[in-house]
């Protein structure tokens, strides 16, 4: 598939200043479309569940680890060519080949939110990840639904204090160990077919669901090459026991 899009001058300073950064289309009505079909036929089914990459995020926030794994149509889409032309400019050559991706649902009013975090209090603490996550709702995406949220700058924090949501090391899910970094998110509503595009380090959230309408989301995650920490991150929260 051909690349239909790429970022600005101005685009790629945005993101560069602030950590974010959200597009109104990074794929085409029709594809939209189609990829709704698919994604409502791998929630329906029990894709995932066998392998572990089906799991509850949280409460009414259901997870599909790899998707293109069950639907390897989901590689060759526009969606795909236009994240990777976008992470080739942010990367270049230090761009990594393959790519994450995932789904999360949420559905209407009982879509329980994702709490505050940083993607890298998930990743190995002894290296600092160097990604970019696109996010791609298949329903419009408002502040009710569930809009994706960051604290401009954070990128440039070190990993702040994370815990287990509620407390419960039997959960995977993470949020921050402290309310002090919502006071100046900004959110960004999109339309279906649209992007939101955060940093490995960017504090970033998504509220709960309150609408009348499901919240469909697709992410990629494009990796440039992880670099060795000179002191490893206290990713203590890592270290907690999950209850068997």
């Amino acid at each position: 598939m051909t690349p239909s899009t790429s970022l600005s001058v101005h685009q790629l300073g945005f993101f560069e200043h602030n950590g974010f950064l959200w597009l109104d289309a990074i794929t085409t009505p029709d594809e939209v479309a189609e990829l709704r079909v698919i994604y409502d036929g791998l929630f329906d089914s029990s894709a995932g569940r066998d392998e572990g990459s089906r799991y509850e995020l949280g409460e009414h926030l259901p997870q599909l680890i790899e998707p293109s794994r069950y639907a390897p149509e989901l590689q060759e889409t526009q969606y795909v060519a236009n994240a990777r032309a976008i992470a080739t400019q942010l990367f270049g050559d230090d761009l990594e080949p393959e790519f994450g991706e995932h789904m999360i649902y949420k559905p209407p009013r009982v879509g329980s939110e994702t709490p505050w975090h940083q993607d890298q209090a998930y990743h190995d603490p002894g290296l600092r990840y160097r990604n970019v996550n696109f996010w791609l709702p298949l329903d419009d995406a408002t502040v009710e639904s569930g809009c994706m949220q960051f604290v401009p700058g954070s990128h440039r924090l070190a990993v702040v204090p994370h815990r287990h949501v509620g407390d419960d090391p039997n959960m995977d899910a993470l949020e921050v160990d402290t309310d002090a970094f919502d006071r100046d998110a900004v959110a960004c509503p999109i339309p279906a077919g649209g992007c939101t595009m955060h940093a490995s380090y960017t504090l970033h959230y998504a509220g709960p669901n309150r609408s009348e309408t499901p919240r469909r989301a697709y992410i990629l995650v494009f990796r440039a090459t992880a670099v060795p920490l000179d002191t490893p991150i206290d990713a203590y929260w890592q270290r907690e026991s999950h209850v068997s």
